[in-house]
């Protein structure tokens, strides 16, 4: 497998929450990746794939990158990324992810083949927020959604992030007598969370808000924890469910 192979059945780069091309990106993606190298700190990534070859395929090419760190399954824990491939999310395959998340406290990346509409909120509310088609996983693409998991940020390709967009949307014209935005986000976690469901990264959100990138940092985990959401994804779900963006 070379470097601009795909990986298994597995074509080029998605940006964060809305697949930007792999120039937007790079310049924050190899800041990210030298300075977390650079401090010692190495990203545990753990595979899970249905077959040996692309469990072969795709732990070869994460040992490539001097900031991960293949640990073996089952070894799972807090702050672990687990690249998980998939067909199809059967009911086994959606436990395992919830186990993954909810149980260990693991970051996922979930390469599959096939989303179908009911399974995509479902998705994001248990905690995955970076989603590659299997069609689509370069590479290239992987190392770039184990880094913003690793970052608890979001990288879903733009077409998921639409069909989200529109589950939401038809949910809330389905309830006409819901009342209207919870009073859960303050007007400064709606600048933010809105540049975030548009792709931002937190340097980029940073300077459009004319804040410190600690700052953001500070904006997000308060409203992930306050309301109990579990990545940017999730969050970026919740806004657009309660009608912020």
């Amino acid at each position: 497998m070379t470097a601009t192979g795909h990986i298994g059945a597995v074509p080029q780069t998605a940006g964060r929450l809305h697949g930007r091309g792999p120039g937007g990106n790079r310049v924050a993606l190899v800041r990210a990746q030298t300075e977390g190298w650079r401090a010692g700190e190495r990203i545990p990534v753990t595979v899970h794939a249905p077959d040996p070859i692309s469990l072969a395929g795709v732990s070869s090419h994460l040992r490539q990158h001097p900031e991960i760190e293949i640990v073996p399954e089952g070894k799972d824990h807090p702050g672990t990324v687990a690249v998980l491939l998939t067909e199809t999310l059967d009911e086994a395959t959606t436990l395992r992810l919830r186990r993954l998340v909810r149980s260990e406290g693991t970051r996922v990346v979930l390469v599959a083949g096939l989303i179908r509409e009911a399974e995509l909120l479902e998705i994001i509310e248990c905690g995955v927020g970076a989603i590659l088609w299997r069609r689509e996983a370069t590479p290239q693409r992987l190392h770039q959604a184990v880094l913003a998991a690793s970052r608890n940020e979001g990288n879903l390709p733009p077409d998921l992030l639409t069909r989200l967009i529109t589950q939401v949307g038809r949910m809330q014209r389905g309830a006409p007598d819901r009342p209207g935005p919870l009073a859960g986000l303050a007007p400064r976690e709606v600048d933010v969370i809105r540049l975030v469901a548009e792709g931002l990264d937190t340097r980029e959100i940073a300077g459009k808000l004319s804040y410190s990138e600690r700052t953001v940092k500070n904006v997000l985990h308060g409203m992930t924890t306050r309301l109990q959401l579990r990545n940017r994804a999730h969050a970026v779900a919740y806004a657009l469910r309660e009608g912020y963006i």
